[in-house]
């Protein structure tokens, strides 16, 4: 460890020195090196937040500070224009990198004050990100510690004209984001999706430029900024997309606007709260709706049902599902209600979704034939897709993604394709991921919507009646290995050769046993 963190000073050293590029891999190693000085002090759970601020403060500061200097240059700045206009975030003097670099007592009261001058000057995009943690216990913070990882970020600058690439500081802060939940396993879940499953949910539902997109469990965020990131890479501008989400965990909702800052998607809504209990993402009193809604809910978790026949929304008209243990059709049926007459979701979900009974199953049976005197819209499970197991940080259950369409194609209605994909995945040895190919496999089996010998099949409403509308995926598709065939004439010309083989043998060993004196 100690030859690692000198090799990550040098690479520092040489960083300032000779005024190199910042890399997206340095900037790697040296975003983790950061964790070592809070690591064994405190539990990761509890020291990724000082880090990840203290990051973010850092490249406010730097940005800012780039962009000041470019107006200046310009002629269109100055002492009475310390330019609210002109600059995405406002940092004052008093909430300068500086003052903190400075500071040699009562670091964890600074950070404090900072943060809360900073939310107070950039209201709008900064409310909740920074103050959500008080830095100011010297139990929990104490001031070598915080001047030890203040000292870490002072340098490399983090101005744009100092990255290798702009885009780089976002995916850094991903990378930091999933190290994070590596270590804190169970907890990483709760804020974090592998980003592969995350690229793979996106692509199946192709999100174009202006659209409305929502997580609505969104963690720290990473559904939403894959969809802008796809848009972008589709020649679309990002910029025009509607981004929403809501989060029940304070700590993982500044995460996630975090994220969305340095990912430089400025217009974005996250709202803090249950969703379940009392969804924020409203207009009118009605529920917003979505062109496409990404989520990876919290599995088989309890809930409080007791007022969902009542639900001012609407959402369960599908059926009510029991409150222990049983909230996954909640969540679905809440996603469910977030789209529009057009909208499509791709959502994670435990297997159990697929083949619980009871009131689960009733469910599954109205989403699929629908009541048209209850109002309940019917054919609106388009795909499912079996994942390999222990994809998820914190479960090694085998999870599944629920397509569901409100407007599905003429050619797919009264069908759900089904896709079993969980054989396709690269081992690893705390987690599996999902490859390249395993995602294009999964969305062009998705896209042509053919059967694919024992990997998809598209069931028709007949037969997933004859399966009492169990949507087990292995019901569907034949998971089972080939049997070798058997070339029968080979067979038996291999046998009648064995059978000279051994006549010879025979006769050689009592050819033998006679010119021994043995009589047979």
């Amino acid at each position: 460890m100690a030859r690692k963190d000198a090799a990550a000073e040098k690479q520092r050293v040489n960083h300032t020195l000779f005024n190199q590029k910042v890399t997206f891999e340095f900037l790697k190693s040296h975003l983790w090196s950061a964790a070592d000085i809070l690591r064994g002090s405190l539990d990761a759970s509890e020291y990724r937040q000082p880090v990840m601020t203290l990051l973010f403060l850092k490249r406010l500061n730097d940005t800012f500070e780039e962009n000041a200097e470019k107006l200046l240059e310009n002629g269109k700045g100055g002492k009475d224009q310390r330019l609210r206009l002109g600059h995405k975030f406002f940092v004052p003097k008093e909430a300068r990198w500086s003052v903190l670099a400075s500071a040699s007592e009562n670091i964890g009261e600074k950070i404090d004050h900072v943060c809360r001058i900073l939310e107070q000057e950039n209201p709008k995009k900064l409310e909740g990100i920074l103050t959500n943690t008080k830095y100011n216990d010297k139990k929990k913070y104490p001031d070598d510690r915080l001047r030890k990882l203040i000292a870490h970020f002072n340098s490399p600058r983090l101005r744009n004209s100092d990255l290798e690439k702009e885009d780089i500081f976002g995916d850094a802060y991903e990378y930091l984001l999933e190290q994070f939940a590596d270590e804190t396993k169970k907890k990483g879940g709760e804020f974090f999706t592998p980003k592969e499953v995350v690229k793979l949910l996106v692509e199946l539902v192709q999100p174009q430029e202006k659209m409305s997109i929502c997580d609505p469990t969104c963690g720290s965020g990473g559904m939403l900024i894959q969809s802008a990131k796809y848009v972008e890479h589709n020649k679309g501008n990002a910029r025009n997309l509607i981004l929403e989400g809501q989060e029940s965990n304070y700590g993982n909702l500044a995460m996630c606007k975090m994220n969305m800052v340095l990912h430089d998607i400025e217009d974005f809504n996250i709202e803090y709260g249950d969703v379940l209990a009392e969804p924020k993402l409203v207009d009118g009193g009605k529920l917003k709706t979505y062109d496409r809604v990404l989520a990876n809910f919290p599995f088989s978790m309890d809930w409080d049902n007791a007022g969902a026949a009542k639900d001012p929304y609407g959402r369960f008209r599908y059926g009510i599902p029991p409150a222990k243990d049983k909230a996954d059709f909640a969540f679905i049926q809440h996603m469910l209600a977030s789209l529009n007459e057009k909208g499509r979701a791709a959502i994670v979900c435990s297997q159990g979704i697929l083949f619980r009974g009871g009131e689960e199953e009733e469910i599954r049976k109205n989403m699929i034939l629908g009541d048209p005197q209850k109002g309940l819209q019917g054919d609106v499970i388009e795909g499912i897709v079996a994942l390999p197991e222990k994809l998820f940080y914190g479960t090694g259950i085998p999870g599944c993604i629920l397509l569901l369409n409100k407007d599905k194609p003429k050619e797919r209605k009264n069908k759900i394709i089904f896709i079993y994909a969980a054989k396709d995945y690269e081992e690893g040895k705390n987690r599996n991921k999902l490859r390249q190919r395993d995602i294009d496999k999964i969305t062009s089996a998705f896209k042509n919507y053919k059967d694919i010998d024992r990997y998809c099949h598209i069931a028709e409403l007949d037969e997933i009646k004859e399966n009492e509308f169990n949507l087990n995926v292995p019901r569907y598709v034949d998971i089972s290995e080939p049997e070798e065939e058997i070339d029968i004439q080979k067979a038996l010309n291999e046998l009648s050769k064995l059978e000279k083989e051994r006549s010879l043998l025979e006769r050689e060993v009592k050819s033998e046993l006679e010119q021994m004196g043995f009589r047979i």
